[in-house]
């Protein structure tokens, strides 16, 4: 098979949507786990979506479990799937089973906030993205004029005039 590209950036065909997902290395595969913030916790932190981690308490916003809301039990790195405790479906033979959900359909309300490095990561990079915007800013210089010729759109420059001038 061939390599796994990197610089894909996306496609309006479902399979080759599919296969990209399928074929994410581990080390990307965090990226599809994002899961998005409720309003109060966007204010709190200036993030629209963060990677969802166990003990986190989500909401389920699509599906038959609609509206419920848990505590995350296991991310499935492999599936790219979320477990939530209470979230169950029952079998046919009468036994309950675990139910695997999309991190897409959920909203996180309520974050583990144990591992402080989860936090500062994204505050160290909110910090140098207002720096680089505030530079970006200062940098900014006016365009110099290009002068157009009054019968076409190529610039005029001087040695054509020179020439012209003969």
């Amino acid at each position: 098979m061939k390599e796994f590209s990197k610089s894909w950036i996306s496609s309006k065909k479902p399979n080759k949507q599919r296969k990209y997902r399928y074929n994410v290395p581990l080390h990307m595969r965090g990226n599809l786990l994002n899961v998005h913030l409720s309003k109060e916790l966007r204010q709190k932190y200036h993030l629209r979506a963060i990677r969802v981690r166990m003990d986190d308490k989500v909401r389920i916003m699509r599906g038959q479990f609609r509206k419920q809301e848990g505590k995350i039990e296991e991310v499935d790195m492999k599936k790219l799937k979320v477990y939530i405790s209470k979230i169950e479906h029952i079998k046919r033979d009468g036994t309950k089973a675990r139910y695997p959900i999309e991190p897409s359909n959920l909203m996180i309300v309520e974050l583990n906030t144990d591992d402080k490095k989860r936090f500062n990561a994204h505050k160290k990079e909110t910090q140098t993205g207002d720096k680089k915007a505030e530079t970006m800013k200062a940098e900014k210089k006016p365009k110099p004029k290009i002068e157009t010729n009054p019968t076409g759109n190529k610039p005029v420059t001087g040695s054509k005039d020179k020439k012209n001038a003969k």
